[in-house]
C-alpha cells in the first residue's frame, strides 16, 4: 500500500482527493493547518495540524510516515487578495511550498503531484486552452503557482524525483454523497454564491460585466466536478509512479456564461434569483475554456459529472446540508 500526503487536504479540492486517494487503496495522510480548512472534512487518513513551513514537523512526519508520494493543494488563492498583498502569496505559494518540496526530497520521496491552476496562463491568445498555451499570469496569484511549476522541473531535472502538475480550471459542486463540499470564507466562487441566493443567505447576485463579446455579454469559465478532478489526481499519480514528469489541463471543455450559470440554479433550485448588474472587474478576461484532450488520451480520464445540471445538483445538496 502506497503512502500519500495531502497538505491542504482539510480544504475544498484537498479533501475530495483523500476521499480519491483512499478509496483506491492509498494510505492517505492530511497536513493542514486549518487557516482555511476544515478539520471535519478531514475524514479519510490521518490528520497532521500544521503547515507546510514548519521544517521541524516535516522532516518528522516524512521519518514517521514513510511517504510515497505529496499531493501538494496548500495554497493561497484569492487573486484580489495577491494583488493587494503579493509578499503573502510569494511566501507560502512559492516559500512554503519549496520547504515542503526540499524536505520531500530528503525524506526520500520520489513522486510530487502539484494542484495549479489555469491562471498561469494570463489572457488566453487561443481558446480552448492547452497545455502548451504561453503562460503570461496577470496576478501574483497565478505567478507563485507559475514560479512553483519552474522550480518543480528544475527539481526534476536535478533530483531523483518526479512530478505530475494539473491546472486546473473552475473546481464546482459537492461530493456526490454529501460528505464534502465547497466551504470557503470569504466566498468567492460564482456556484456557491448563487446558491447563497437561492437559500437566502443572501440578497442578491452581482454581475460583474454585462458587456463581454459574448453572446450573452458575460463572462464564459469552464465548470469541473471536483469529484471529476479528484479522479484525475489519482490517475496522474500512478502514471507518475511508472513514468515521466508531465503537466495536465482539468477542465470540461465547455463554458458557460454567468447568466447561463445564474439561470441553472433557478431551474434546479425552484428558486427565485434577484440580479444586479455591476462593473467589470480588472483583468477578467471574456472567455476561459480549457482542453483536457492530453489527459483523455494518456490516462482515459473522463469527467463524470460533465454537465452543468450535475454540477449545480451536488452543489446544491451539499449547500443545503452545510448551510
Amino acid at each position: 500500500m502506497k503512502t500519500v500526503l495531502i497538505t491542504g487536504g482539510a480544504g475544498y479540492v484537498g479533501s475530495h482527493a483523500a476521499k480519491a486517494f483512499s478509496e483506491n487503496g492509498y494510505k492517505v495522510v492530511v497536513l493542514d493547518n486549518l487557516v482555511y480548512g476544515h478539520k471535519d472534512f478531514v475524514r479519510w487518513g490521518e490528520f497532521v495540524e500544521g503547515d507546510i513551513g514548519d521544517t521541524s514537523l516535516l522532516e518528522s512526519l516524512f521519518l514517521k510516515y514513510k511517504i510515497d508520494m505529496v499531493s501538494h493543494f496548500a495554497a493561497f488563492a484569492y487573486v484580489g487578495e495577491s494583488v493587494q498583498n503579493p509578499g503573502k502569496y510569494y511566501e507560502n505559494n512559492m516559500g512554503k511550498a519549496l520547504n515542503l518540496l526540499i524536505c520531500a526530497l530528503k525524506g526520500n520521496v520520489r513522486v510530487f503531484q502539484f494542484s495549479s491552476t489555469c491562471a498561469t496562463y494570463g489572457h488566453p491568445v487561443r481558446i480552448p486552452i492547452t497545455e502548451s498555451h504561453p503562460q503570461r499570469p496577470f496576478s501574483p496569484y497565478g505567478r507563485s503557482k507559475l514560479f512553483f511549476e519552474e522550480i518543480l522541473r528544475d527539481f526534476s531535472n536535478a533530483h531523483d524525483i518526479r512530478h505530475s502538475i494539473l491546472r486546473y480550471f473552475n473546481a464546482a459542486g459537492a461530493d456526490p454523497e454529501g460528505e464534502i463540499g465547497e466551504d470557503h470564507s470569504p466566498e468567492t466562487h460564482l456556484i456557491p454564491l448563487v446558491l447563497d441566493v437561492a437559500s437566502g443567505r443572501k440578497p442578491e447576485i452581482e454581475i460583474f460585466g454585462t458587456d463581454y463579446d459574448t453572446d450573452d455579454g458575460t463572462c464564459i469559465r469552464d465548470y469541473i466536478h471536483v469529484t471529476d478532478l479528484a479522479a484525475a489526481h489519482v490517475l496522474a499519480a500512478e502514471r507518475t509512479f511508472h513514468s515521466d514528469s508531465t503537466v495536465y489541463n482539468l477542465g470540461n471543455g465547455d463554458g458557460f456564461s454567468v447568466r447561463e450559470v445564474i439561470k441553472k440554479v433557478r431551474d434546479v433550485t425552484a428558486r427565485d434569483i434577484r440580479v444586479v448588474r455591476g462593473e467589470r472587474r480588472p483583468g477578467d478576461p471574456a472567455k476561459l475554456v480549457g482542453s483536457s484532450d492530453k489527459i483523455m488520451k494518456e490516462l482515459g480520464w473522463q469527467p463524470e459529472y460533465a454537465s452543468l445540471d450535475k454540477i449545480i445538483e451536488t452543489a446544491w445538496r451539499w449547500h443545503q446540508i452545510r448551510f
